[in-house]
């Protein structure tokens, strides 16, 4: 075994890797950019080596870098993570030079399924079915708009180098097959330094699962049963499940075989997953193979009982698999939301900064979190907004999405935006909880966007009553009155938006009793109201809320949705519809920047006539290009920033003519 592992990688993916090469008594090397000086990878590793600056192009994607820090620590292996370097063939051979181990694949492999194009032609000579399509490098966009006709729309252009939802794009039409064809180009070059677009039949109402593969060098090769992925934002996963809902005996085997007969066509070792396209008929097709460790591996760990790292180490060092096909069975399932930083509010823009608050719910029964965030520390632009990953696991599938809801509510996150109440939109969605999930399921079910989780009578209740109830134990405290204190009823009004709800509060020593708008409720609590993250049950219903609180003004975060209140006396109630609305400033003939970033380009001149929808500017922000558009006709009147401008949230990039003006 190796005496000590460099992880090439940062945040929650080193941390993991450290936490199995700690436990399997391997010492580890951390390596950091500027931003990653005192990021929780580079202290929790027993040693850290500086690498460069903080954009991933001058650190982390420099394979000399890597290697002078294995010899500079005498580092005998090395851990790729994910992302990053850990498909690149060139660290494969530059490790080998010098004699350090890569543990993953072998450079062939990594080669040849990390090129869309290559993986795809071996998949059609080892008889796994694959997406029609022209399979060839596309020369521009007017090459794109003819092979889409040929193919017929809709059609998925992709990055040939890509991966993590980079460089990919759907159309529908000529027009977004040319800007997909310049868009999915631009990520590419940017993110993977290979701007090679293909394109290929987009199969609708698509599930996207995966089948975990390990093999090692003596021919022994066993799957670990099937992922599934296809809840997606922007070919982005965001909420993942181990098994399949819709993956019966059969499939599960064929799949299985066909995985691993192409894991065989290329000579692969380490763990490995091959992703398919399945349709509604349960055709499936393939559609790539990722030659490492993937993000959502912790669910096929939970539900088999498998380290997988562990066992990527052990290949690597030339250990044979002991476990065998009939060896990995299911036991539960297994859900995980990966925690990005972005405002799921403001069409899910990243959202980078200082993170004031940063407490996870308790590693428990039932939950693991991976996280390479601390409270402190600093979600940079630099890198993908990836913060946490919140894995659940029950008996079944119904219990893993209640425990998943119940852990988000206890998630704690401050000072930046996080998707936490998206997440916990999508556990409690009906069509999700019967297991109708395609990779539009996002789009169909939020159109618009998301807008926040529309709550029943009976959650809006529940929160009522709690936050009349704390508003009592406050009331108590602060006029020292619990002493002594006899049960007495009390009324409230409990103000939220436009809504006044009446709430009467009895309390004895076990529980209270609360009437909401005339519905009796009882409640009680399983710990302290005056926490942050506050235990309670009403009518035996047990659950969890983040609760704040100024004076009289309150902030619930529950079930998925934050909730705002104010506490009334009902004489002051019957008065607040006096109180004037605050003024909005109208800052229509703006466009602000809505995130910090990179300005890529401006699309528009000073005088220019702009049309509603045209695009004004590009901006790229942790590794995804954004195109900002007109929200209304105007003539732009100035220009308030230059491509290359690194931009502040809030900043102004275009500036129209005021309607009284124009």
């Amino acid at each position: 075994m190796f005496n000590k592992l460099l992880i090439a990688n940062r945040g929650e993916i080193a941390c993991r890797v450290i936490r199995s090469a700690r436990r399997m008594g391997i010492k580890t090397v951390a390596v950091f950019s500027d931003a990653d000086r005192d990021a929780p990878h580079t202290l929790m590793a027993d040693e850290a080596v500086h690498i460069g600056a903080s954009p991933s192009a001058e650190s982390y994607l420099l394979v000399d870098r890597i290697i002078d820090a294995c010899q500079k620590t005498g580092a005998d292996a090395v851990h790729p993570g994910y992302g990053f370097l850990s498909e690149k063939a060139a660290l494969v051979s530059g490790l080998g030079d010098v004699g350090v181990t890569f543990v993953g694949p072998p450079a062939k492999a990594i080669e040849v399924m990390g090129d869309k194009i290559a993986s795809k032609a071996l998949a059609e000579s080892a008889r796994v079915p694959t997406i029609p399509g022209f399979n060839e490098v596309l020369i521009d966009a007017d090459d794109a708009v003819s092979h889409a006709r040929e193919i017929g729309y809709p059609v998925m252009l992709k990055a040939s180098a890509g991966g993590g939802g980079k460089g990919m794009r759907i159309a529908t039409d000529d027009d977004k097959c040319r800007e997909g064809f310049e868009r999915a180009s631009s990520e590419a070059r940017s993110s993977f330094s290979d701007g090679r677009v293909f394109i290929e039949k987009f199969v609708s109402r698509p599930r996207h699962i995966e089948i975990q593969v390990l093999a090692d060098h003596y021919g022994n090769r066993i799957h670990l049963n099937e992922r599934e992925c296809s809840i997606q934002r922007r070919h982005q996963k965001v909420l993942e499940e181990a098994p399949s809902s819709f993956v019966d005996e059969g499939l599960r085997a064929q799949m299985g075989a066909q995985a691993l007969a192409l894991a065989a066509a290329v000579g692969y070792t380490s763990a490995g997953t091959v992703e398919f396209i399945v349709d509604e008929a349960r055709n499936f097709y393939f559609l790539e193979m990722n030659t490492r460790l993937q993000v959502e591996h912790p669910v096929t760990e939970l539900i088999t009982g498998v380290d997988l790292v562990e066992w990527m180490l052990r290949i690597a060092a030339g250990e044979k698999l002991t476990i065998s096909q009939q060896d990995i069975g299911i036991s539960g399932w297994a859900l995980e939301s990966r925690v990005y930083a972005e405002d799921p509010y403001r069409g899910f823009l990243p959202s980078s900064g200082r993170v004031l608050r940063f407490r996870p719910p308790d590693d428990a029964q039932g939950v693991r979190v991976d996280t390479g965030i601390c409270e402190g520390g600093e979600v940079s632009l630099h890198y993908d907004p990836m913060i946490a990953k919140l894995v659940t696991h029950g008996p079944d599938r119904e219990q893993a999405a209640a425990t998943m809801l119940r852990a988000l509510d206890r998630f704690e996150i401050r000072g930046i935006q996080s998707n936490t109440p998206f997440l916990a939109a999508l556990v409690q969605h009906p069509r999700f909880l019967r297991g109708d999930t395609t990779t539009g399921f996002i789009e169909e079910e939020f159109p618009e966007g998301f807008a926040g989780n529309a709550l029943s009578q009976a959650v809006v209740h529940r929160i009522v009553a709690l936050i009349a109830v704390v508003h009592e134990h406050w009331h108590l405290r602060e006029n020292r009155l619990a002493v002594g204190w006899t049960p007495r009823e009390v009324t409230r009004i409990v103000q939220i938006d436009t809504d006044q709800h009446k709430v009467m509060v009895t309390a004895d020593k076990s529980c209270w009793r609360v009437i909401v708008n005339g519905k009796v409720r009882s409640l009680a609590f399983m710990g302290s109201p005056f926490g942050d993250v506050i235990d309670f049950s009403v009518d035996g219903i047990e659950a969890t809320a983040q609760l704040s609180r100024c004076g009289v003004r309150y902030e619930v975060f529950h079930s998925g949705a934050s909730v705002e209140a104010l506490v009334l006396e009902p004489y002051s109630a019957s008065l607040y519809h006096l109180m004037p609305p605050k003024i909005v400033p109208d800052l229509s003939h703006l466009t602000l920047s809505p995130m910090p970033g990179l300005l890529v380009s401006v699309s528009v001149t000073e005088g220019a006539e702009v049309k509603a929808g045209d695009e004004l500017a590009v901006i790229e922000a942790m590794k995804m290009e954004n195109v900002i558009r007109a929200e209304r006709d105007g003539t732009v009147l100035c220009l308030h920033a230059r491509p290359g401008e690194a931009l502040e949230v809030d900043q102004q990039i275009v500036e129209f003519m005021r309607e009284s003006s124009a």
